[in-house]
């Protein structure tokens, strides 16, 4: 069992489809989950369908939207972290390691999740996954937590191989679709209680997948 994780990632709902079924079953194990978003994923095109949001009105929905989803998941450790939706490519990377080392220890994590960093289709994904690694790079190798990753990529599995962590979440779907579903100005997912046990979900939702970062 995981003593504690951090989970770096700069989205509201980056969590939701590749993650919350893995985080869900660690909170139920005991495991104690803080989740540092960098960002309000205010630039998202998304607005709702049917429309409901706007430019203006955006950020603070999704940050309601990103609080729903960490209660189904179970979170209550939340770090709004305040950059900029679609800059963090472009941030100063000695700030940025403070910040997330200063995070690092205090909480001082057995396992930190983030996205790979040259293989995860946003800038924002792959510049968060380099700063996460950047920082841990720069501690004590005795005093590394382990790291793992997210990709995404079309080709991912052909650069990296497959990945070497799987988690079987098909007992946590519950948890998952409904972090899936509070991010309402993004995803549109219809799905009621019957459909969440059906087969056809748990092929589709049931199986979490990452790749353990090994820095030089």
């Amino acid at each position: 069992m995981e003593r504690q994780i951090l989970v770096v990632l700069p989205h509201p709902d980056d969590e939701c489809f590749g993650l919350s079924g893995t985080l869900a079953k660690h909170i139920s194990e005991g495991t104690q989950v803080t989740y540092a978003c960098l960002t309000l994923g205010e630039m998202a095109r998304n607005m709702g369908n049917p429309l409901f949001a706007n430019r203006v009105t955006l950020p603070q929905i999704r940050k309601l939207e990103l609080m729903e989803s960490c209660k189904s998941i179970g979170i209550t450790d939340v770090r709004m972290m305040g950059y900029h939706d679609k800059t963090i490519e472009f941030e100063d990377h000695e700030a940025m390691s403070k910040r997330l080392g200063d995070l690092i220890t205090e909480l001082n994590p057995s396992l930190v999740i983030t996205f790979h960093p040259l293989y995860s289709v946003h800038p924002d994904h792959d510049a968060t996954g380099a700063a996460v690694i950047r920082t841990i790079a720069k501690m004590p190798k005795d005093q590394r937590p382990t790291l793992h990753v997210m990709a995404f990529t079309k080709d991912c599995e052909q650069m990296l191989g497959l990945p070497d962590v799987k988690v079987d979440v098909t007992a946590f779907l519950k948890h998952k679709i409904g972090s899936i579903q509070a991010h309402r100005s993004q995803w549109q997912l219809p799905v009621d209680s019957q459909m969440v046990e059906s087969q056809a979900m748990k092929d589709r939702f049931g199986t979490e997948r990452f790749w353990t970062y090994s820095i030089e």
